[in-house]
């Protein structure tokens, strides 16, 4: 909690200057960001998360609505509540600071930083992270996000985990594009997820997202794992 509020004002204040255009990259699915980097001020999404691993089972399935508002030009704030099956399992709060673009507005970069409330533990946990896309051409894009998880000064056992997630996306055609994110955690759960993915635009201002893929956790057998989000912009 100290180490977050010493770190979030700081990342904010050095993503203050940024360049006037930023490229047009898809946000992951598995892990969202708050808002594109370089959103416009105003900008509102609702979205719903739900994933599920085997046997597909809707006591197994993990969801969350949450709610994103750029309250300035590549600065965006979002509020989270992750459900455990029918239950509230904790309190989320996100912020994202957009830091710049270049190569002539094909590459951007900016910070995010997650605060969660755990109901069942009591336990705060802060992550942050540095996010980095680039657009390639009018098809192939990336968004690339390292930091870490669990932050704590004191380095204990399980704490300050390493956190990547690395999404490749093609546009295939108008409305429609295809995706792969590779996920990493480090710390206690030590997990690795492969979500291949597509995100089709069904209107001007919804979308649907769907991924079918497989996750390792530590000391457990891989398994498959399905994921669905439903966005609506406003």
């Amino acid at each position: 909690m100290r180490l977050s509020c010493a770190l979030v004002p700081l990342a904010f204040l050095a993503g203050a200057a940024h360049a006037s255009t930023y490229p047009s990259i898809p946000e992951p699915m598995i892990f969202d960001m708050v808002r594109p980097l370089g959103a416009e001020r105003g900008e509102l999404e609702v979205n719903v998360l739900a994933q599920t691993g085997s046997p597909f089972g809707a006591n197994e399935t993990e969801w969350a609505p949450e709610i994103e508002y750029a309250f300035a030009r590549g600065h965006a704030i979002e509020f989270e509540l992750p459900f455990d099956g029918r239950r509230l399992a904790a309190y989320k709060l996100g912020l994202q600071s957009s830091l710049g673009a270049s190569a002539d507005g094909r590459s951007a970069h900016g910070v995010q930083y997650l605060g969660i409330y755990h109901r069942h533990s009591g336990r705060y946990t802060n992550t942050l992270l540095y996010l980095a896309g680039h657009r390639f051409n009018a098809r192939w894009s990336t968004m690339n996000m390292i930091g870490l998880d669990d932050i704590s000064l004191g380095r204990r056992t399980g704490r300050n985990g390493l956190l990547l997630n690395h999404a490749l996306f093609y546009d295939a055609r108008p409305g429609t594009i295809l995706g792969a994110e590779l996920n990493v955690a480090g710390g206690a759960e030590r997990s690795v997820k492969l979500s291949p993915q597509i995100h089709r635009r069904v209107s001007h201002a919804a979308n649907v997202q769907l991924s079918l893929g497989v996750e390792k956790l530590r000391a457990h057998r891989a398994r498959p794992t399905a994921g669905l989000r439903v966005v609506r912009e406003f």
